[in-house]
């Protein structure tokens, strides 16, 4: 890594996690815990101060919005944290992956199409198009993925690059390789 990739944030050493908004913080936990592996960490709240501002300062929300929180492990570095709000003018729709604020969290498998199986039978999800692949041109050559919602409407991905491309020395190996395990 060259200085020109070291964070300039004083101390700064790794990310530590993700934090993602879902309308039913159970459904959501047992939903990663379930299906992804995930560990439930801790839960906590709920928080609510309607009688001050401090949602609006230390959160960025609504000064009477409620939330309650759950931290989950997924794999060996990667956290994921979940929060469920109750907040006035809460808008419920999941923005798509074209709008502003849009967002997935992608997954990497070693089978592809033994993940594509496993995910289309989970009740409540909605699959998209594939495993889809990509141009052998491309920088992640070899790389087959697919999107889909989770039964609240989170975007997901399922990736896998088997086949060698951007973790085996093409232009996208820069790109973190996927642990070995998952624990």
């Amino acid at each position: 890594m060259t200085d020109a990739h070291q964070p300039k944030v004083p101390t700064m050493r790794s990310v530590d996690h993700v934090a993602y908004t879902v309308p039913d913080l159970d459904e959501a936990v047992a939903f990663f815990v379930d299906h992804f592996g995930a560990e439930l960490i801790f839960t906590d709240g709920p928080f609510a101060d309607a009688e001050s501002d401090s949602m609006r300062r230390r959160l960025g929300v609504d000064p009477g919005a409620r939330c309650t929180l759950a931290m989950l492990r997924l794999g060996q570095h990667h956290n994921i944290e979940l929060f469920e709000y109750d907040a006035p003018n809460q808008v419920r729709t999941p923005p798509t992956n074209s709008d502003v604020g849009g967002h997935h969290l992608a997954f990497y498998v070693d089978d592809i199409d033994a993940g594509y199986d496993y995910v289309k039978a989970i009740p409540g999800v909605v699959v998209h198009e594939g495993p889809n692949g990509v141009d052998p041109a491309a920088p992640v050559a070899g790389q087959r993925w697919f999107y889909f919602r989770s039964p609240w409407g989170m975007q997901l991905e399922l990736t896998s690059c088997a086949g060698g491309g951007f973790y085996d020395g093409l232009p996208g190996a820069r790109v973190a390789p996927p642990s070995e395990t998952w624990r």
